[in-house]
């Protein structure tokens, strides 16, 4: 399986929700299956298949992120040169037929967050800019339509 970017933040997170699903929420799911076998008949069981169901549930998410953590590479955007947009770099950009600024932190797809203005790497607009400078102008076809957008800067976001 390939390598996956992620920011030190990004990893943080994973690493503590998977904490917390092993920790938390499976010793939960593993008592609420003790609990709803103690009410005898387990083939008529409604309260003992949701708890299977949420322990199935559970599992993946955990083998989710193990497999997430496994192949995360994690590029620090501190370190990096703010010459051209890259991966974990914050881009400031002016949509040429609005007159809107906007900036964006290109971010790895388990951190993507549009209400925080980090989009994914993946994303059509995250694309179009990487490996951009400031002063160039790119297409993207954006919900919206074509949208011509111009990078104002980069910088390492804070």
């Amino acid at each position: 399986m390939s390598k996956h970017p992620i920011t030190p933040d990004g990893l943080k997170k994973i690493q503590e929700e998977l904490r917390r699903l092993k920790s938390v929420e499976r010793p939960k799911v593993i008592e609420a299956i003790a609990e709803a076998r103690g009410h005898g008949d387990i083939s008529e069981n409604a309260e003992y298949d949701a708890a299977k169901d949420q322990q199935a549930f559970l599992e993946k998410r955990i083998r989710e992120l193990e497999i997430r953590i496994a192949n995360a590479e994690v590029l620090d955007p501190s370190s990096m040169q703010t010459d051209r947009v890259v991966f974990g770099l914050q881009v400031t950009v002016q949509d040429l037929e609005s007159g809107e600024e906007v900036s964006y932190q290109i971010v790895g797809v388990d951190e993507a967050d549009v209400a925080s203005q980090r989009i994914s790497v993946t994303s059509p607009v995250a694309r179009a800019l990487i490996g951009k400078r400031v002063g160039d102008v790119v297409q993207v076809q954006i919900p919206r339509g074509l949208r011509e957008l111009e990078v104002l800067n980069i910088s390492v976001p804070e």
